[in-house]
C-alpha cells in the first residue's frame, strides 16, 4: 500500500489551461489599464494602420485607406491592409495576448508598427458587446474572405465567406455597442476622437466624408515668413492647449526620430506642477499627459511632438522609462538651452519678457549648469538693496557680494545695510542662495559672504565710551526688561536717523529661542532633555540708535517703569518693521506697552507727573 501511494505521487500530472473570464478582463482593462473608453478607437486605428504598413512592406504601391462609418449604435472600420486568412484568424484573434505583428513574414517591418503588445481588438470590448471582423488576406490571394465574430462572454465563431463579401484584400471591423455606452459610437464623437488620435497619421483616414489627417504637421509646414510661422504655431497652441504662448521652440532631433515644438507658457507655474505634453508615436497620439519627456527644470513649456523611437507602456498611454527616453530628454533639454542662449545673444527684449515670467525655471537650470549661469548672469533678476538687479550688475557695484539666506533676514538688515553703504542680495527665494554662492565659479575674483546679525552690528558705529557710560542706568533697565524675551540691548549710531531701533537675530538665535519656549511648555523629562541641548548661540539683540531724537529723550528719563514700557514699545515696533511673525509673548508685550503708554499719557494730563 505504501509503495502504491509512493508510486502514484510521482505519476506525471496533466497540465491544465487557464480559463479566462473575458468580462472580468474587460472590466480590468476599462478600470485599471486604460484611462478612458475612448482608447477603443485608437486600437482600431492602430490595427488598421499596422495592417496597411505590413502590406506596403511587400507591396509598396498598395492602397493606404482607412474608412470609418458610425451609424445607429454601431461602428464599421475598413482598411486596405494586409488582411487575414482563416488560419491567421484562428492563430491570432482567438488567442488573448498574441500580437498579429508576430506573424511570419512581418518581423522585418515590426519597427514600423504602432502596437507592440498584442492587446488588439480586446480593448474594443470596453464599448462593444459584439465584434465582427471580415478579412481577406493579401498574402494568400486565393484564400476566401473569413469572418470572426466574438461576444463579450468569451465565445467566438469563425467561418469562410463568398468572395463577394470582401472582393479586395483588407479588413472590416464591425462593433455593436454595449448597453449604456452608445454615445462613444456616435458619428460626432467618433470624428472628434479620430482627429484627436490620428491627425498626424501618414495614410488617408476618413470618418464618413470628413478627413481625419492634417499633414504636414504645423511645425513642418512651409510659411511665407517667420512672423507668419509664429502666428500659425500660436494658433495651433491655442487649439491644443488653450493658451497663447510667449514663444515656440523647435524640437527637431533627427537622430531620435523626433519632430515637434515646445510652447512657452504665458504665465508662471509652480515647479512641482506636473507638465502634460502631447506625444504622438509614428503619427498616432500616445498621450496628452506625457510627464517625463523633459528635464524637471523645463516646467515652463508644453510640448507637442511626433516620435518613432520612444517605447510605449502596455496601455500605450505613456512612455516607458529606458535609456532611449533618457537620451531624448537630454536632447530636448539641450534644444531649450540653445533657445535661451540664442535669445541672450540676439533678442534681449524677448529674453527679458520671458524671464519676467519664468526666471524661476531658468534659475533651476542655472544652478546645475555653469554655462547657463554664465550666460544668464546679465539677465536673471534678484532682489537687492539697490533694487532689482542681475548678479553681474550687483557684483560690479559692490566689492563684496553680501547675501541673506532668508527673506526675513533681508527685511531686517536691508534698510540699515543700505544706509551704511553695504549692498545685500535677498537669497531667501527659491534657488537664489545656491546661485549666489556659485557666482565665484563663473566670475573669478568675486567675493561672496553671508550677512548675519554680527556682520550688520559690526558695520554700525560704536557710541563714545563716556556717553555710553553715562547711559548705563538706562541700558540696565532696558536689558532687564527684555531679558525674559531672550533679547539683549546694545547702543549704536547708524543711519537713517529716522529708525529708532533695529531688531537683529540669526537662525542660531531663533533656534535657541524656539528651544527655550519648548522647554517651558514640556514636562520635567523633556525639559531636562531640551535644557541639555542649549548651546552657546548668540541671542537676538535690539540695537538702539543713539542718533535718533526719540532714543535720546527716552534715555534721559528717570522713571524706571516708564523706561521699561518705552523699551517694550521700541522692541515691538522693531519686530513689526522686520515683518517677523509675532510669538504670543511678543503680542502680549505689545498690548502691555500700548496700554502702559496710554496710562502714562493720561496720568500726565491729569496733572500727576
Amino acid at each position: 500500500m505504501d509503495s502504491q501511494t509512493s508510486h502514484s505521487s510521482q505519476a506525471p500530472q496533466q497540465p491544465h489551461t487557464f480559463q479566462v473570464d473575458l468580462r472580468g478582463l474587460v472590466d480590468l482593462l476599462s478600470h485599471h489599464l486604460y484611462s478612458s473608453p475612448k482608447v477603443y478607437l485608437r486600437e482600431l486605428l492602430q490595427n488598421a494602420v499596422d495592417a496597411i504598413t505590413a502590406r506596403r512592406a511587400e507591396e509598396p504601391d498598395a492602397p493606404a485607406r482607412v474608412r470609418i462609418h458610425a451609424e445607429g449604435g454601431s461602428l464599421r472600420v475598413e482598411d486596405t491592409g494586409v488582411g487575414l486568412s482563416e488560419s491567421d484568424v484562428h492563430t491570432l484573434l482567438a488567442t488573448i495576448g498574441r500580437s498579429s505583428k508576430r506573424a511570419e513574414g512581418l518581423q522585418e517591418v515590426r519597427a514600423d508598427f504602432l502596437g507592440q503588445f498584442g492587446i488588439g481588438l480586446l480593448a474594443c470590448f470596453v464599448v462593444a458587446e459584439r465584434i465582427r471582423v471580415v478579412s481577406r488576406s493579401a498574402r494568400t490571394p486565393g484564400a476566401p474572405p473569413v469572418e470572426w465574430t466574438a461576444s463579450d462572454d468569451g465565445s467566438y465563431t469563425v467561418r469562410t465567406l463568398p468572395d463577394t463579401a470582401r472582393p479586395e484584400p483588407g479588413t472590416t471591423v464591425h462593433l455593436t455597442a454595449r448597453a449604456g455606452v452608445g454615445e462613444w459610437l456616435t458619428e460626432e464623437r467618433v470624428l472628434a476622437l479620430a482627429r484627436d488620435f490620428g491627425s498626424l497619421l501618414p495614410y488617408d483616414v476618413r470618418v464618413g466624408e470628413e478627413a481625419v489627417t492634417d499633414l504636414p504637421a504645423p511645425w513642418d509646414r512651409p510659411y511665407p515668413s517667420p512672423a507668419g510661422r509664429r502666428v500659425a504655431l500660436a494658433r495651433h497652441c491655442h487649439e491644443v492647449f488653450g493658451f497663447t504662448p510667449l514663444d515656440a521652440i523647435d524640437l527637431a532631433v533627427p537622430l531620435a526620430g523626433i519632430r515637434g515644438v515646445a510652447y512657452v507658457l504665458p504665465s508662471a507655474v509652480s515647479p512641482v506642477q506636473r507638465a502634460g505634453h502631447r506625444v504622438h508615436l509614428k503619427g498616432m497620439l500616445l498621450t496628452e499627459r506625457g510627464e517625463q519627456l523633459l528635464p524637471d527644470w523645463a516646467f515652463f513649456v508644453r510640448c507637442v511632438l511626433d516620435t518613432d523611437s520612444l517605447r510605449p507602456t502596455a496601455s500605450r498611454e505613456s512612455l516607458y522609462e529606458d535609456e532611449t527616453l533618457a537620451a531624448v530628454r537630454e536632447a530636448l533639454g539641450e534644444r531649450i538651452r540653445s533657445w535661451l542662449t540664442g535669445l541672450a545673444a540676439g533678442d534681449p527684449q524677448r529674453l527679458a519678457d520671458f524671464l519676467a515670467v519664468h526666471h524661476l525655471g531658468v534659475k533651476s537650470l542655472a544652478r546645475h549648469d555653469s554655462e547657463m549661469l554664465r550666460t544668464m548672469l546679465p539677465w536673471l533678476p534678484f532682489e537687492t538693496t539697490d533694487g532689482q538687479l542681475s548678479l553681474e550688475e550687483f557684483a560690479r557695484r559692490h566689492p563684496v557680494v553680501h547675501f541673506t539666506r532668508t527673506v526675513e533676514e533681508f527685511r531686517q538688515v536691508a534698510p540699515i545695510a543700505s544706509a551704511q553703504g553695504v549692498g545685500v542680495i535677498n537669497g531667501g527665494y527659491t534657488y537664489d542662495s545656491e546661485l549666489i554662492e556659485a557666482l565665484p565659479s563663473v566670475r573669478p575674483g568675486t567675493v561672496v559672504a553671508e550677512l548675519d546679525a554680527d556682520t550688520v552690528t559690526a558695520h554700525l558705529d560704536a557710541v563714545d565710551a563716556a556717553e555710553e557710560l553715562a547711559l548705563s542706568a538706562f541700558l540696565a533697565v532696558a536689558r532687564a526688561k527684555l531679558d525674559p524675551l531672550g533679547c539683549d540691548v546694545v547702543l549704536r549710531s547708524f543711519r537713517p536717523l529716522s529708525v529708532p531701533a533695529l531688531h537683529l537675530d540669526d537662525r542660531a538665535a531663533r533656534h535657541e529661542q524656539a528651544r527655550a519656549e519648548a522647554a517651558e511648555q514640556a514636562d520635567d523629562l523633556w525639559a531636562g532633555i531640551l535644557g541639555s541641548l542649549r548651546g552657546g548661540a548668540p541671542r537676538a539683540r535690539l540695537v538702539l540708535n543713539h542718533l535718533n531724537p526719540l532714543i535720546r529723550r527716552i534715555s534721559s528719563l528717570g522713571d524706571p517703569e516708564l523706561i521699561g514700557t518705552a523699551t517694550e514699545s521700541l522692541y515691538g515696533q522693531a519686530l513689526l518693521m522686520a515683518q517677523r511673525p509675532l510669538r504670543p509673548a511678543d503680542s502680549a508685550l505689545l498690548n502691555r506697552a500700548f496700554i502702559g503708554l496710554l496710562e502714562w499719557a493720561t496720568h500726565s494730563e491729569d496733572g500727576h507727573p
